[in-house]
């Protein structure tokens, strides 16, 4: 190969790096991001005017992060908006602490009462397990919440449960996780592995909240906020591509 060639391939890899270095954000193995086509969200793209709603407990809001705009909604938001420029990008977020599914649910009726919303972020499982709770009772709450999304006109992608040692060690998760992963499958929703996602983070030595020192616990909230909010952006932009295919 010529000199000048082998230079413009040399620039072209360095030009090209960051976009392959961001195909797996914050370092996530591919297998672990799992897009499903997004019909509702590519027509509010091809609009210009995408409508989000986030539901879930206490993360929603980010809690001991630096702030609300270091929460993974609104640091979604602003990914979304660079990913589709020229859309009108609106995440709301809905949830607070110790929130069940069928909470959510309520939440998820009365915003789509009232709004259209192109896609439909629900997180659910984390209390469910720490509390034990009923899982048949969960199960029926996605189902409905699936069924008035779908009535809606929107997308769904249901988030399952944090990782932690602790959950994993005092609580039966992976039955919780078992049940969202079958109502996702039921419902055609997508499914987002924030569990396996932390975990792989984790292990890693990526993102590792639990074991930050206490004055650098904050920083390592705002970048595990981050990294879901860039896993999560890049599945809703492989799952606008599909649907367009």
């Amino acid at each position: 190969m010529c000199r000048p060639a082998a230079r413009f391939v040399l620039l072209l890899a360095l030009l090209l790096s960051p976009v392959l270095a961001s195909a797996t954000p914050c370092g996530a193995p591919d297998d672990l991001i799992e897009p499903v086509p997004l019909p509702a969200t590519a027509a509010a793209v091809a609009n210009r005017v995408l409508p989000v709603l986030v539901v879930g407990s206490a993360s929603v809001a980010g809690p001991g992060g630096s702030g609300a705009d270091s929460a993974y909604p609104a640091q979604l938001e602003a990914l979304l908006a660079r990913s589709f420029p020229g859309t009108r990008v609106e995440v709301v977020a809905q949830g607070g602490r110790g929130m069940l599914a069928a909470d959510h649910l309520a939440l998820i009726r009365t915003a789509l009462g009232q709004r259209r919303r192109a896609l439909v972020l629900w997180q659910a499982g984390t209390v469910e397990a720490v509390r034990g709770a009923d899982i048949g009772e969960m199960t029926a709450a996605l189902q409905q919440g699936a069924e008035r999304v779908r009535e809606a006109g929107g997308d769904l992608i249901l988030l399952d449960p944090q990782w932690s040692r602790f959950l994993r060690a005092n609580a039966d998760v992976e039955a919780y996780r078992d049940a969202l992963r079958a109502a996702a499958a039921a419902t055609g929703a997508g499914l987002f592995s924030r569990y396996e996602l932390m975990g792989a983070w984790a292990e890693a030595g990526t993102v590792d909240v639990e074991r930050a020192p206490r004055e650098l616990k904050v920083v390592e909230v705002d970048k595990l906020n981050r990294c879901l909010a860039q896993s999560l952006a890049e599945m809703v932009a492989q799952g606008v591509a599909e649907a367009r295919r």
